[in-house]
This record gives structure tokens, sequence and C-alpha cells, in this order.
């Protein structure tokens, strides 16, 4: 695989330093440029090929946050923080994972190389959509085809996702953003950071919780409430 490129996006210099001396320690990572202004960093980002952004949350004028949501095209997310309570918040953009200040390098390494394993799954299109109505996922060293009306559900749990369907459960190694990325039917629907469900499965809701044909009941992210009402028709 070729070197993955990178930028660093923190307003501190040391924690810039850091993230610097670890990417070039590792031989599959192509550092591009580093930024103390995440508004200078979301202009390189949009004219250059990007496959790694790591940034801190909490900076002046655009926060992380604020700057991933800007992004236009997909890349993978590794957010630096010096505050745990921001993870759910990075998770919610769909960051690949996030590094708690000060960073260690064998922690490091655990997040780059999870985002060099999805980004090898995606090119080599492991998880692949064929047609409108169904798709190819690697499971248990096979490509199994699953048919996009039969999911119920999907779990993100770590580095692998659960595709619920009536009659079976398959695991495969993805993460959810990727998989929203391939199933873009108007009927599946991201509820929360950890699962996507369809639409059409649901039976009913109960305030912040949802349950759908098989009994399975899931939260509703608050942010998300308003939006789901509006594909299922409740006003």
């Amino acid at each position: 695989m070729k070197k993955l490129n990178c930028v660093i996006v923190d307003d501190e210099p040391l924690a810039r330093d850091v993230i610097e001396s670890f990417v070039k320690e590792v031989p599959f990572l192509n550092i591009l440029a580093t930024f103390e202004d995440p508004v200078d960093a979301l202009l390189f980002i949009k004219d250059n090929h990007v496959d790694i952004v790591f940034s801190d949350i909490e900076m002046p004028k655009l926060n992380g946050l604020e700057l991933v949501r800007s992004l236009e095209n997909s890349l993978v997310i590794i957010f630096i923080t010096a505050y745990r309570d921001f993870a759910l918040d990075g998770f919610e953009t769909g960051a690949t994972d996030y590094l708690v200040k000060p960073v260690r390098f064998d922690r490091f390494l655990k997040a780059v190389n999870k985002a060099k394993d999805y980004l090898e799954l995606k090119r080599s299109s492991a998880t692949q959509q064929v047609n409108n109505d169904r798709i190819f996922i690697k499971s248990e060293g096979k490509l199994i085809k699953i048919l996009l009306d039969e999911i119920l559900y999907i779990e993100a749990q770590g580095d692998y996702l659960k595709i619920v369907v009536p009659s079976a459960v398959y695991t495969t190694q993805a993460t959810l953003k990727s998989m929203e990325e391939t199933i873009t039917l108007p009927n599946f629907f991201r509820v929360q950071r950890s699962f996507i469900i369809n639409t059409e499965a649901v039976s009913s809701v109960n305030g912040n919780m949802v349950e759908l044909v098989n009994g399975k009941s899931i939260s509703i992210a608050l942010n998300k409430k308003e939006e789901l009402f509006d594909i299922l028709g409740i006003k």
C-alpha cells in the first residue's frame, strides 16, 4: 500500500511536534503539513489529497468538530484532545479514533493501524454496493451477499460491524462511517453513533427509543430525533 498522506492541526506547538515525531516513526505515513490555524488547514485539505487528519478539538476560530463538519471529502479523522468527554462528540462526526493528551506512541500506533486497515478495506472494496439492492461483505473469509431490504439494523462494535437480518447476524471488519457511504438509500438512517437502522423495519417509537420489528430497541440521539421523525412521517 502506498503511504498515507497526513496533516496535523493543533494550536499548541508542542502537541504538533509530538504527533509529527510519531508520524515520522511509522513507515506507511507521510506528513504533508502541520497547522496552527484550523482555517488554513481547511483550505489546504480541500486542495490536496489527504488520507488522515490528526486534529485537536479545542482550538480558536474553528474547533476540530467544526473543521471536520466543513470537509466535503471522506477522510480518516483522528482527534487529539486533553478531555475524554469530547470523545463522544468526536465519534458523532464520524471520527475513526481519538487520542488523549499526553499521547503515548503505542496508543498512536494503534490508532493509525486502525486507520490503515479502514482505508485498505475501503480501497479493496471488501465491502461494496452492487446495483441498488444488495451489498457484499467480507465475513468469515468469504464474500456474502446481503439484500438491503432485509437488513434490520447495523451496529458498530469496535473495529467491526454487526449486520442483522431476520434470519442471521453477520460480522465484518468495517466502520459505520464506511457503511453509511456504501448504503445511500433514504430508508437507512444513522440514529446515533453506534447504529444505522432500516426505517422500514421500525414498528414503534417511544420517547427517545425506536423499536424494530424483531423487538430490538435502540436509543435515538437527541440531534437525530427530528430528522428521523420526518423520515417516518411523524408530526
